[in-house]
């Protein structure tokens, strides 16, 4: 995965030329001198969620000309631009206009959180009177600014705390959609036949997301477990045993079995650069070739890939996005059942589910739902996990007439026991007061599928600037 970072900002801070010697010999220094030490702040704060590309405040249309071309050339993941007070346009619509239409920009104007002018008489005061007029250089900038109707642009006015905070979630959102722009999907080996519902056009997600799709066979798979050294996944094994509590009935061949075939399937879609691998765990194809549906992905906590089941694309791409934005291990879901009488939502998954987050519970366990099957290996054992407690964010994504999709809440996950044989599972209950019937009854209205990902906290502010920015429709229910 390549979201471990950052996000990269261009700054744009822009100043009046023409006030750049006032003050001279004041006790606080000219206008040029003031605008640098507030330069120098707006740097450390946004330095604290941020990389940030600057080289200085603007005065000249050439530099603002250097600045677009910079931005882009250092792949920035938006730009932000600011007026330091009033200041001549030219410099600003030189940006605006040269500035690609691939590069989101985020306009702000930072209000003091206290100011001191009682008599400009003084000429120090005087200068920090023409210092402070950022409103006025906002309002002017603000026509240009809608003029030019840019895509994927947010505003705020406000303290320097206020403007950090929603700049914070629009750099998020725009980090995700450069990530995206990157990402790799392996599907393995193809859609699930089931559910219909669930496809996506490859197309459509590679030219209005970003990531390609590489499909990967069963055969691949089978070559790789074939090739991979016993010795190897007999340490995976043991390690696995000594961290987790073990089931009794955990037969140790099929438990070796089912680690080499997780392990080999991480491997084939390494090979291919994969970012997300969505794996169809339910194929008949991989029962009869491999005998078991893999287990323990993923094998290492480090490892830099999403894995989700069922072939579900728009699943995994929920899961995705959401480990991206919370920073987090994120949980593949689907609601089983509302619990009436305790105004609960039971839900999780069979197949694969990050199970190495130290605050949720894991034991290695049977898989009871193919224990009894023909399959080589019925039964071969999986990380059978309870989800961390806390607030969740519960994202759905699909496809609607060509466009994405996506549905979200926020949902608390209440301490769970072990109870759901061969699923990942807890019950959760709505976070916003509803019962669960009514979320659903409001979820489904807006039509989706059954599969969703979670992961902790509330990020549904990213998910919605992602979304404008992607021209996702986007619903979230509060």
């Amino acid at each position: 995965m390549k979201f471990d970072r950052k996000p990269r900002i261009g700054l744009l801070l822009i100043g009046a030329k023409r006030f750049k010697p006032l003050g001279e010999g004041t006790a606080r220094g000219n206008y040029e001198q003031r605008k640098a030490i507030e330069a120098e702040s707006y740097m450390k704060k946004f330095a604290e969620f941020a990389d940030v590309v600057f080289d200085g405040p603007v005065y000249e249309r050439e530099e603002a000309e250097a600045a677009a071309r910079k931005f882009y050339a250092d792949k920035v993941d938006c730009a932000v631009a600011i007026f330091m007070s009033w200041a001549e346009d030219f410099a600003w619509i030189h940006f605006l206009r040269e500035l690609p239409l691939s590069v989101p920009l985020f306009f702000a104007s930072v209000v003091r959180d206290s100011l001191s002018i009682t008599d400009t008489n003084d000429e120090d005061q005087f200068v920090d009177f023409l210092s402070a007029g950022a409103l006025v250089g906002f309002q002017e900038a603000s026509g240009s600014f809608r003029r030019f109707n840019r895509p994927m642009t947010d505003i705020c006015i406000g303290t320097l705390d206020e403007v950090c905070a929603k700049l914070k979630v629009f750099a998020a959102a725009c980090k995700a959609r450069s990530v995206l722009r990157e990402t790799k999907i392996s599907l393995l080996s193809c859609y699930n036949e089931a559910m219909w519902a669930t496809y996506l056009d490859p197309y459509n997600i590679f030219m209005k997301i970003g990531p390609e799709i590489h499909f990967l066979s069963i055969m691949e798979l089978v070559n790789e477990i074939n090739a991979t050294d016993d010795a190897l996944v007999s340490k995976m094994s043991k390690e696995l045993c000594e961290k987790y509590r073990v089931y009794p009935n955990v037969d140790y061949a099929k438990l070796d079995a089912s680690v080499k075939a997780t392990y080999a399937m991480e491997q084939i879609a390494m090979r291919e650069g994969t970012d997300l691998l969505v794996l169809n765990d339910i194929d008949t194809v991989l029962f009869a070739n491999v005998g078991l549906r893999p287990g323990f992905a993923p094998t290492r906590a480090d490892l830099p890939m999403v894995t989700v089941p069922e072939g579900d694309i728009g699943g995994g791409l929920a899961t995705y996005i959401l480990q991206m934005l919370s920073g987090r291990n994120a949980n593949f879901i689907e609601p089983f059942y509302i619990d009436h009488k305790r105004g609960v939502i039971v839900a999780g998954h069979a197949g694969p589910n990050n199970y190495r987050d130290p605050d949720g519970k894991c034991i290695i366990a049977r898989d009871e739902r193919f224990a009894k099957s023909g399959w080589k290996y019925a039964g071969a054992p999986f990380a059978w996990y309870v989800f961390p407690t806390g607030l969740k964010t519960m994202l759905h994504m699909s496809e609607k007439n060509g466009r994405m999709k996506m549905v979200c809440t926020l949902v608390e996950c209440i301490p769970t026991e072990h109870y759901l044989a061969s699923y990942s599972h807890a019950d959760f209950k709505p976070a916003n007061g509803m019962t669960p019937e009514e979320l659903f009854q409001k979820i489904c209205e807006n039509g989706v599928t059954q599969h969703y990902g979670i992961a902790p906290g509330d990020v549904t502010a990213e998910l919605e600037a992602l979304a404008g920015l992607m021209d996702f429709e986007f619903v979230c229910i509060k």
